[in-house]
């Protein structure tokens, strides 16, 4: 594994500090030229000046030294409400993938050859009116027939990506899917939250198969790409020609939203896939935008409160205990039955050969311990 300097981070510390070039090359006992050329990238500081320049920084060698993978796991994902995603959050899904490679061995795949996979993603509206087009087609769907959870699922299955169904909570997570890649593998992991309204819940799936049709995407492009390939596969360029006339036929403003929700009602789609694929339609033909106003927003959300979250629909809120979670073997049958996926399977079997503890569950399934020495038990 090679190490790098953080060159961000340090040139942060250094501004924090008040320090320049020449300060620092007095203090560390180098020439100004060695601090330059660290800067730049062109060389990395000895280990006892590389521990020297960390005091001096007030930086931990985490913060301060970047650890370079050929085959570093590639991870995709977006926090919820536009917050930021930062540097310990990619790592720790990292460290997750790290994992996931001891599983590979056990896939119940023929072969890890690279699925097809899109040539060219892009966000550009005709371009995904032909691609998801194609989609619909590989999964049996005609050009407006709804979208449904089989079809995603079995999609995956033809991709060879490894679902894994998680419990992580509505609110105490960041997450509502997280997709890793492991390069020396060509395997796809795509974590879904089951704790996530249902219509939501239909969309990160599309989402994440976005992520597994595009896997030399990354960060934000990746995310920009996944989201305008699911609004697309959800509500089609051909739906979207007939919303735009019948919403503005609507005789008021008010009728106008609750026909936009008679529409996603009808897909069990979120109200604003509807509207963002209508405009995204007006604006690729030249067309006006359709503007709903602030109440638009406020009908979203009462909308909203009449799904349940996935985990509700799936287990049945008498299943459920008195922290909402179903039992080690209903989630483990339930899931694995409803996703079709060899997740738990295979790590049944890695934890039994290997005799792996509770901790390693922890870590892969990124839960509390006392939930992973539960599903340690059953998988045991």
């Amino acid at each position: 594994m090679q190490k790098t300097l953080n060159i961000e981070k340090t040139q942060q510390a250094i501004e924090k500090a008040g320090l320049t070039q020449t300060a620092i090359a007095d203090k560390l006992d180098v020439s100004k030229e060695a601090v330059s050329q660290w800067l730049l990238g062109k060389c990395f500081p000895r280990p006892n000046k590389l521990l020297q320049l960390g005091k001096l920084l007030n930086l931990g060698f985490e913060e301060l030294v970047i650890k370079e993978e050929p085959f570093a796991p590639r991870v995709a994902f977006r926090k919820m409400k536009g917050t930021k995603t930062k540097d310990h959050h990619i790592e720790k899904a990292r460290e997750i993938g790290r994992l996931l490679r001891h599983l590979v061995p056990y896939l119940p795949f023929d072969s890890l050859e690279m699925p097809p996979v899109l040539k060219a993603p892009c966000c550009d509206y005709g371009y995904l009116r032909t691609v998801t087009a194609k989609v619909r087609v590989d999964i049996n769907l005609g050009p407006t027939d709804c979208v449904d959870f089989p079809h995603l699922i079995r999609r995956f299955t033809e991709l060879q990506a490894v679902v894994v169904p998680v419990m992580w909570g509505a609110k105490q997570r960041h997450e509502n899917a997280v997709h890793i890649y492991l390069p020396d593998s060509l395997s796809t992991w795509v974590y879904l939250n089951l704790d996530t309204n249902i219509h939501d819940f239909k969309f990160w799936m599309a989402h994440e198969l976005g992520h597994c049709l595009s896997p030399n995407l990354e960060g934000d492009e990746a995310e920009d790409f996944a989201d305008a390939f699911a609004a697309n596969l959800l509500f089609p360029h051909e739906l979207a020609v007939r919303a735009y006339a019948s919403i503005n036929a609507q005789p008021s403003p008010a009728a106008k939203i609750a026909h936009v929700l008679e529409l996603a009602d009808e897909l069990t789609i979120s109200p604003y896939t509807v509207l963002g694929q209508v405009n995204k339609f007006a604006e690729a033909c030249g067309k006006a935008e359709i503007e709903l106003g602030n109440g638009f927003n406020g009908a979203v959300t009462n909308f909203n409160k009449r799904y349940k979250y996935l985990s509700e629909a799936l287990f049945g809120a008498g299943e459920l205990d008195e922290q909402g979670k179903p039992s080690a073997r209903d989630y483990i049958d339930k899931v694995e039955s409803a996703f079709e996926t060899p997740f738990f399977s295979v790590l049944r079997k890695y934890l039994k050969e290997f005799d792996k503890g509770p901790g390693f569950v922890q870590t892969v399934l990124d839960m509390p311990l006392l939930d992973a020495r539960s599903i340690h038990a059953e998988l045991s």
